[in-house]
């Protein structure tokens, strides 16, 4: 029989197939690849193993050289057949061993989607249901309602689950580290929506709804620079904080702890006490409660409850992965926001959507020292921050003072703190002199690019087109907003919904109020605030008055074409009585005094 070795190079096949067959890889990093190649060059080597037992067989009548009669011999030489024969012998083996090297090649690299699938990303949604754990058997009728009136509004659902993804992780951590129902996490839903700008008509501000007095009981900072209510961070850890005790104060029960975080522990006692006096339940349901408590449990509840199974009530919630979003990084020192916003390299629109406690252009000078950054940018703002010595992370310029300036007047216009003024000065009080020097921080861009400032949002809802006549009214010592509804004849609310405020806000003289009328009417050019008046003409002057034997209000107000009530306001008198050489102030229009003496 012929030796054909050398025709199909044997081993070389075995050495490129055959030894791997035998010599699983020296690389032990993956067992599971191993065994995938082990198997295909098994089957491949079947393969060529059929070809040669059939190449064999083939030539077995084919007589080997040895045998083969040579040209000294006259033996006879071969034919045209097998030449061929030998040709075609030699190519279907050259064939086959390049089909199969490529078979072996197409089988370890080609790309196939079960191999490379990759787990589903856990979606945080499970989480806060597996933690599910306050009482909810009770089918009110204001329960009822709420839930029916989620499941119409599934648009409102998105825009909150949007609000409120870069928290959700974190905000569920920290219930989970405390023990706590799960359902809290919902609870930011029905106080603000997820808004982290959020102010209610009663002072409440951030996700939580803090107001001043509560926020400060729970550490929560509240100054010119930076006000906790608002940062996420602090605030939620605080918000659990105060849960916790209210339910420790209500001995467990979750929904009395809920009613006396919206209306204050002492309401929700109040009536339990009333209940009990006249013999009645006193479970949540059956408490006599103000109005928005009686339906702020029952939203959580219906939150609960669509949560728990959207499809039940023809919702659905998107999916947000439940991993961290954000990274609270310490920056060890005060930091210009758009310093910041360059150094993690996002938009600084961004950075304060997730560090909305800052109201300014910079981070608090006295801390905390602390800003929430997107986790893929964390690293890269670390690092641009370390190669920033602390003095260079703020800019600074000296201030002359020049002649008639005040404190005031300068820190508003450099968008800086009295306060920080007088420590980086080193000032006891707020007395300046013209020709002295003041060292001022100051913003590394125009103070209109950082679009969510406190100055810069308040500016944006003023400047919103609203039904009516636009009029500015710059606040006069003693105006509050119930007499500036009367003059415009507009709501208090309304008024202080315009300008971002609360109604128990205070108003400072000189503070701009952009108002919206249905009619600015003759009345309102008689109020000293009133800017728009006599088409922008200044005709109110401030003039002070000395009574006269005889005068009362009414003789002063028509004398002066001023109403009894601004007199009043005006002036605050300690008593109803006037005396004769008193001073009053007044506000008048001096196009409305001819012919008074």
């Amino acid at each position: 029989m012929r030796n054909i070795s050398s025709n199909i190079k044997l081993n070389d096949l075995h050495s490129g197939i055959v030894f791997n067959l035998l010599t699983p890889s020296l690389e032990k990093e993956d067992n599971l690849l191993n065994l995938k190649i082990f198997h295909i060059q098994k089957c491949i080597f079947h393969k060529l193993l059929i070809a040669v037992f059939l190449s064999i067989f083939l030539n077995a009548c084919i007589p080997s050289e040895s045998t083969r009669p040579d040209s000294t011999n006259n033996l006879p030489k071969k034919t045209p057949e097998q030449i061929a024969q030998e040709k075609k012998i030699k190519q279907f083996f050259n064939d086959a061993y390049i089909a199969a090297e490529q078979e072996l090649e197409d089988e370890m690299f080609a790309i196939k989607q079960a191999d490379y699938a990759l787990e589903p990303m856990p979606d945080v949604w499970t989480r806060v249901r597996n933690g599910f754990s306050i009482a909810d058997t009770q089918d009110n009728a204001r329960l009822t309602a709420e839930l029916k009136w989620y499941a119409k509004h599934q648009k409102y659902l998105d825009r909150v689950v949007e609000r409120a993804e870069p928290f959700l992780h974190y905000v569920l951590n920290e219930a989970e580290k405390r023990q706590l129902p799960t359902e809290l996490v919902l609870l930011p839903i029905v106080e603000s929506a997820y808004q982290t700008f959020a102010y209610s008509h009663g002072r409440a501000s951030g996700i939580w709804q803090f107001i001043p007095s509560t926020g400060k009981i729970y550490g929560l900072k509240q100054n010119w620079w930076y006000d906790g209510r608002r940062d996420v961070y602090a605030s939620t850890q605080a918000a659990l904080k105060y849960l916790e005790n209210l339910n420790r104060e209500f001995k467990g029960n979750w929904l009395h702890a809920l009613a006396a975080y919206n209306s204050g522990s002492g309401t929700v006692r109040r009536a339990i006490r009333k209940n009990k006096k006249l013999g009645k339940p006193t479970d949540f349901w059956n408490l006599k409660l103000p109005k928005e408590t009686q339906a702020y449990v029952p939203k959580m509840l219906a939150l609960k409850r669509l949560v728990a199974d959207p499809a039940a009530y023809g919702i659905s919630l998107n999916c947000v992965d439940d991993i961290p979003y954000f990274e609270a990084v310490d920056i060890n020192a005060q930091l210009d926001l758009a310093m910041a916003a360059d150094m993690a390299e996002i938009e600084l629109d961004k950075l304060y959507q997730l560090n909305p406690a800052f109201n300014h252009w910079a981070t608090a000078p006295y801390g905390p020292h602390r800003l929430l950054i997107p986790v893929d940018n964390a690293q890269t703002f670390k690092q641009n921050l370390a190669l920033v010595p602390k003095a260079e992370r703020i800019k600074w310029k000296r201030h002359k003072i020049k002649e008639g300036q005040t404190l005031s007047h300068i820190a508003d216009r450099y968008s800086v703190s009295v306060k920080s003024l007088q420590r980086l000065n080193h000032l006891r009080s707020n007395n300046i002199r013209a020709g002295k020097y003041l060292v001022i921080p100051v913003s590394s861009r125009k103070l209109s690019d950082y679009n969510l400032t406190a100055y810069q949002r308040k500016k944006t809802l003023q400047n919103i087109r609203r039904k009516g006549i636009k009029v500015t009214h710059v606040v006069q010592p003693g105006d509050t907003f119930w007499d500036l509804s009367r003059t415009y004849k507009v709501n208090s609310h309304s008024i202080a919904r315009w300008n971002g405020m609360a109604i128990r806000d205070p108003l400072r003289e000189g503070q701009k109020l952009v108002i919206w009328t249905k009619s600015p009417g003759n009345n309102l050019g008689n109020h000293p605030g009133n800017k728009n008046a006599n088409h922008g003409r200044n005709t109110i002057q401030r003039i002070s008055y000395r009574v006269r034997n005889g005068d009362s209000l009414y003789l002063i107000s028509q004398k002066f074409n001023v109403a009894i009530s601004d007199l009043k306001r005006w002036n605050r008198f300690s008593s109803k009585y006037l005396q004769p050489g008193q001073k009053i102030k007044l506000y008048v229009d001096v196009t409305r005094q001819a012919g008074n003496s």
